[in-house]
Order: structure tokens, then sequence, then C-alpha cells
């Protein structure tokens, strides 16, 4: 069986492929297609972008099961910025780097005391016969005073969860990928759609 993803971020799609991999699935992207223009991500809420993600895939790829999804980071202080704006905080083609330190940078200028912090992952699917399904996911933690760790991708090297001392970044794939947001959501989705998805 074949599964399209909405994504043009090898980072996401790396994890998709690692989290998924315990169906009998042929993973693609839409990276693979000749021709393909997604649509702007301008919803108002992360299941908003999610669906205009995966909408703009479903019209080319209408045969076959597609899966998209919207993450981001919600600062307590930050009255929870920088939410679905998360991939273009520092600016419209910002790197991962700038972000993240454009986030530390307004916390420690506002003397933000309220660290709190979770990762958001709303997920949706639609089945080739155009159905769709919602899977999310969350992930509690607070943000450190620095970027550490060489792995991952995002905010991965300012987040630290609930219960460690490491940011995700330290604490790597395998661990993050046990316990993230996304891991979370498509968890949901694997029990849900796990035996049709693959047959």
């Amino acid at each position: 069986m074949e599964l399209w993803i909405a994504t043009s971020n090898q980072g996401k799609l790396n994890e998709f492929k690692m989290l998924l991999n315990r169906l009998p699935l042929q993973i693609h992207a839409q990276n693979e297609l000749p021709v393909f223009s997604p649509r702007p991500e301008n919803g108002d809420s992360f299941l908003a972008n999610a669906r205009i993600k995966t909408k703009a895939l479903k019209s080319v790829q209408n045969k076959h099961w597609v899966l998209g999804e919207d993450s981001g980071l919600m600062v307590a202080g930050l009255n929870n910025l920088p939410g679905v704006h998360s991939a273009r905080y520092a600016g419209p083609h910002a790197s991962d780097a700038e972000n993240n330190a454009k986030l530390l940078k307004m916390m420690a200028i506002r003397q933000i005391a309220d660290r709190k912090a979770q990762f958001v992952s709303q997920v949706v699917v639609f089945s080739p016969e155009g159905e769709e399904f919602l899977f999310d996911g969350s992930l509690e933690g607070h943000i450190a005073t620095s970027a550490k760790g060489q792995a991952g991708f995002g905010y991965d090297h300012i987040f630290i969860p609930s219960g460690q001392s490491l940011t995700l970044s330290e604490l790597g794939l395998a661990k993050k990928n046990q316990i993230s947001h996304r891991a979370n959501a498509i968890t949901k989705m694997i029990e849900a759609l796990g035996p049709r998805i693959s047959s």
C-alpha cells in the first residue's frame, strides 16, 4: 500500500518513516512529484494548516492514502507563540537556528520566568475513498536557556521534555520518536487505521 506524505521538510519525512516502519507501506513524499505546488499555509490553527497540506497533495494523488501534518511550539510565557507561525517565527525563510535565537531573545527581553511550553502535532489522513481522519499529539516541557544538541530539527535544541534534563536534540532521534508529539499522533493513527492502511 502506498502512503503519500505532504511535506517538504526532510526532518519530518525521516521521522514519519521511522514512526511508520512497523507497517508494510511504500512511503512517498510530495517532492517526488515532477510538478507540485504546495498551497500557502495561512490557516489560523494547526488543523487548518494540516488540512491545507493534505488536501493539496490529495488533489493529485487521489487513489492513495495521503497524510499531512502541522505542528509547532507553544510557549506559555509568550501567549502560546510561536504557535502556527513556528516554522517562520523569525521570518518567511528563517532557518531553525534563527527561529531558536529569536525565541530565546524574546524570552530574555521580556524577562519571562514561566518557561513552560508544549509541542503540538495535528495529523490529517485521507483514505483513497476520500474519508478524513484526524489525530493529535502533544509533548509537555519547558524552554532551555540556550540551544544544545546536534540531532533533530526545529526547536528540538531548546526544548526540554518534562521529566528530562536534556533537550530533545541531546536525547537523540530514537528517544524523541518514543515520546514526541508527532510520535503520539502517529501511534493513535496506527491504532485506528493500521490494519486498513497496510492491507
